[in-house]
This record gives structure tokens, sequence and C-alpha cells, in this order.
């Protein structure tokens, strides 16, 4: 699958992005270009949007080939990265609007846990929300994107690539439902 110059586009600017830069403890230490975080390793902050219908299935989307990771896999989570001067609630809201076109919903703050891979470090801010209107995907990020079963969208990921993290900040919230 090629990527569209409109996908490149976004990266190239994506890539450009000022991110917060924290330590091991979540203190920020400045802000990054998105790019510099992920080639130097060093840590940033994440969020993690677990969006349901009212009927508790969960929104799974799959991820451009313009990704810079995990690009095709599916996911679990709406979000991305925490950009300079924002907050985790702040960048949730922001995040949700911009990939799923789902704006003025109560999110639910849940926990933050630190996700270490490499090229991915990450402190994660979960936040769960119920949506029941439409999608409105952002082409240069989600290609397609629909709402399965919590079940359903754990057995996909064991036969497809699903992104690991947003699967981490699952796998704690269903634990803290337990």
């Amino acid at each position: 699958m090629s990527i569209s110059e409109q996908e490149a586009a976004h990266r190239a600017a994506s890539d450009r992005e000022l991110i917060a830069w924290v330590d091991e403890n979540d203190r920020l230490l400045g802000t990054v270009p998105r790019a510099e975080l992920r080639e130097r390793g060093l840590i940033g902050r994440g969020t993690y949007i677990l969006l349901f219908n009212s009927a508790g299935q969960l929104c799974v989307h799959r991820r451009t080939e313009s990704k810079a990771i995990y690009p095709g896999y599916w996911d679990v989570a709406a979000g991305g990265m925490v950009q300079a001067g924002e907050g985790y609630a702040e960048s949730a809201a922001r995040e949700l609007e911009e990939e799923l076109g789902v704006g003025g919903v109560e999110l639910t703050a849940h926990e933050c846990f630190f996700f270490d891979q490499t090229g991915n470090r990450l402190w994660c801010a979960v936040f769960s929300a119920v949506w029941d209107g439409p999608l409105r995907l952002q082409p240069e990020e989600v290609s397609e994107a629909r709402f399965i079963a919590v079940e359903q969208a754990l057995a996909d990921s064991r036969q497809q690539p699903y992104c690991p993290d947003s699967l981490a900040a699952l796998q704690r919230y269903i634990d803290r439902q337990a």
C-alpha cells in the first residue's frame, strides 16, 4: 500500500510537533520535536481514549500506513502524544476529536502508567468515553473504524497486528473494572 502525498505531508508535520518530554517519574523536562523524541529514545506523554458505545462495544480503528510507529496496525484507543503546554485531559479531548471526530463528550480519567518499548517510551494516561453518534475519521491517521465487543478485540489482537501500548491501556482498564 502506498502512502498518499497528503498522509506523507501530515506525517512530516507531525514529526515536527513539539511534544512534552518527561523523565521516568513523569516530571516535565521540556519539549522536543516528536521525531527527536523517538530517535533519542526519550520519554513522552501519551493519551489513550477507550471509546465505547452505549451497548458496551469498543471502537477499534486501523492506523494508516504513514504512521511512524505501528503503521497499519489496529488500535483499541484513540489518542496520541501530549503536545507542549498541554495537560493529559486537554490532549485526550483534542486527539479524540482529531482522529474520530468525537467532540464535546465527557471523558473519564482512569490512571497513568509507564509503557517502555524500544521506540515507544511513554507515560500513558487512560480515559474512556461513551459515544453513539457518527465517527468522522481523520484520513491521514485512521483508515477505518468500527465498534466491536471487547472480547472480540482481544481475540483479534492475537491474530492481527494491534498496537501493544493501547492493548496495555485496555488490559489495565479491564483489570480495574473487575
